[in-house]
C-alpha cells in the first residue's frame, strides 16, 4: 500500500502502518536531518555574533546578555507548549507552522534597528525552532520499531551538525557580509525547507480527544509516573551541560593562550562537529539491544576526554583539544540517541509530550553548564572548567549504576 503526502496516519493506526513500512528513503531521511540542523541552529548564531550585535543597536552593559537568555527562554517555552502540541494537532501542519514561524523571526532579527525589537525577534526564533523537536518523533512514527534507533540517530545527526556549524557560520557569514546576511540567509533556508517538507511529508494525525489545557496537565503526571522519562532526562542534562561548558569556555581558552582569531576558532568549532558522525552508530547499538553498553561508554568517554582536555589546555597541544572535542561531542551524541530510543518507545500515544518532557528538564539542566564555565574559568583557569565537566561523567556515572537492569 502507496502512503503520499496526502495520506492521514492515525492512531493507532499509524502504529500498525509502522510496522509494514520499511522506513524512511535516504533522501526523506537526509530532509529531516536537515531540516533538524537547520532550525535549531538558529538559537546559536546570536550567540557567536554578541559583541557586533549589541554594538550595532547600542546594547549596553549587562545587556547584551540578554540576546542569548532571550532566544533560550523562547526554545524553552517552546519546547513545554509547541512540542506537546505534536499528541494533538496534524503534524505535518505543526511542523510547517514552527518553519514559518522561525522564518518570520529571522526577518525581524535581520530588519531590527532596536534593542527591544531584536530581543523580540529572538525569542520568536527561539520558540518555533523548537520545531526539529516535533520532526525527531514524526520521524520515528513512520519507521518500524525494528530501525527506530538508526533513524533517531541519523535524523539528530544533523541536528547536533546544526548546533556545532551555528557558531562558526555566524563567523564566517559575518566577517564578510555583516551580522544580518546570517538570519536573511537562515529566513531563506527555513523557506525553502517548508517548502520541500510540504512536498515530502505525509500527513499524521494523532488519535485522541484530550484538550490542550489536559495535555499541558498530562505532562506532570507523564514525569512523575514514568522512571525511565526521569532518568534519562537527568543523564542527558548533566550531560547536555557539560557539552555546553566544554564549549563556552573553549573559545576563552583558545584566545587567552592558544591567541586565537574568531576565524580560527570558528574552524576549531568545524573540527568538533566531527562528533555528530556518532549518532548513527549510536542508533544501530540501540536497535541492537546495546542501550546499557552504550551509555556507560558515553559517560566513561565524557569523564576521560575532559581530564585530556584539561591536559592539554596546560600542555598548549591543539591536536589534543581537537580530540576532546570530537570525543565529548560523540558521548553526547550517544546518550542523547539512546535516551530517545528509550522515551520514544515508552508510549506510542504520547510521544509528543515524553519528547517535550524530556527536552525541556534537559535544556533547563543544559543551560547551568554556560554559566558554570564561564565561573570556573574567571576563578580557577581551564583546568577548573575540564574538571567541572569530568565530575559531571562522574556523577551521572554513579547514578547509572543505581538503575535497575532491564528484565525483557
Amino acid at each position: 500500500m502507496a502512503y503520499s503526502r496526502d495520506t492521514v496516519l492515525p492512531q493507532p493506526e499509524a502504529a500498525e502502518i509502522a510496522a509494514e513500512m520499511p522506513g524512511l528513503s535516504p533522501a526523506l531521511t537526509f530532509l529531516f536531518a536537515f531540516a533538524c540542523g537547520a532550525m535549531v541552529g538558529n538559537i546559536y548564531y546570536a550567540q557567536a555574533l554578541i559583541g557586533l550585535i549589541s554594538t550595532d543597536l547600542d546594547m549596553h552593559g549587562g545587556m547584551a546578555g540578554f540576546i542569548v537568555t532571550v532566544t533560550q527562554l523562547g526554545y524553552g517555552a517552546g519546547l513545554l507548549f509547541l512540542v506537546s502540541l505534536a499528541d494533538l494537532v496534524e503534524n505535518r501542519r505543526l511542523v510547517l507552522l514552527t518553519l514559518a514561524g522561525t522564518a518570520l523571526g529571522l526577518a525581524g532579527a535581520a530588519l531590527s534597528g532596536s534593542a527591544m525589537t531584536f530581543l523580540l525577534s529572538s525569542f520568536i526564533i527561539g520558540f518555533f525552532a523548537c520545531g526539529a523537536q516535533v520532526l525527531v518523533p514524526f520521524a520515528s512514527h513512520l519507521v518500524p520499531a525494528a530501525s527506530r534507533g538508526r533513524t533517531i540517530g541519523n535524523v539528530m545527526a544533523g541536528l547536533l551538525t546544526g548546533i556545532m556549524l551555528a557558531r562558526p557560520l555566524a563567523n564566517l557569514v559575518a566577517s564578510e557580509f555583516g551580522w544580518r546576511a546570517i538570519f536573511w540567509i537562515s529566513a531563506a533556508a527555513m523557506l525553502a525547507v517548508l517548502v520541500l517538507l510540504r512536498a515530502a511529508l505525509p500527513q499524521r494525525q494523532p488519535h485522541g480527544t484530550m484538550r490542550y489545557g489536559a495535555i499541558l496537565k498530562s505532562m506532570w503526571h507523564l514525569l512523575v509516573t514514568t522512571p525511565a522519562l526521569q532518568r534519562r532526562a537527568f543523564y542527558q542534562g548533566i550531560i547536555f551541560a557539560s557539552f555546553n561548558l566544554f564549549w563556552t569556555g573553549i573559545p576563552l581558552l583558545l584566545t587567552d593562550i592558544f591567541g586565537y582569531s574568531q576565524r580560527q576558532i570558528a574552524l576549531f568549532a568545524l573540527a568538533g562537529a566531527a562528533g555528530a558522525l556518532a549518532a548513527p552508530v549510536a542508533g544501530r547499538l540501540a536497535d541492537r539491544g546495546y542501550t546499557r553498553q552504550g551509555t556507560a561508554t558515553a559517560m566513561i568517554t565524557l569523564t576521560i576526554w575532559f581530564l585530556i582536555a584539561g591536559w592539554a589546555g596546560t600542555a598548549i597541544s591543539i591536536t589534543a583539544l581537537v580530540l576532546a572535542a570530537i570525543f565529548i561531542d560523540s558521548a553526547v551524541q550517544t546518550n542523547q540517541i539512546l535516551s530517545q530510543r528509550i522515551i520514544f518507545s515508552l508510549n506510542d500515544q504520547a510521544r509528543g509530550r515524553l519528547n517535550a518532557i524530556y527536552m525541556t528538564i534537559v535544556f533547563l539542566l543544559g543551560s547551568a553548564g554556560s554559566a558554570l564555565a564561564a565561573a570556573t574559568y574567571y576563578y580557577g583557569g581551564w583546568w577548573v572548567t575540564s574538571l567541572a565537566g569530568a565530575m559531571m561523567g562522574v556523577a551521572v556515572l554513579l547514578a547509572f549504576t543505581t538503575e535497575p537492569r532491564s528484565r525483557s
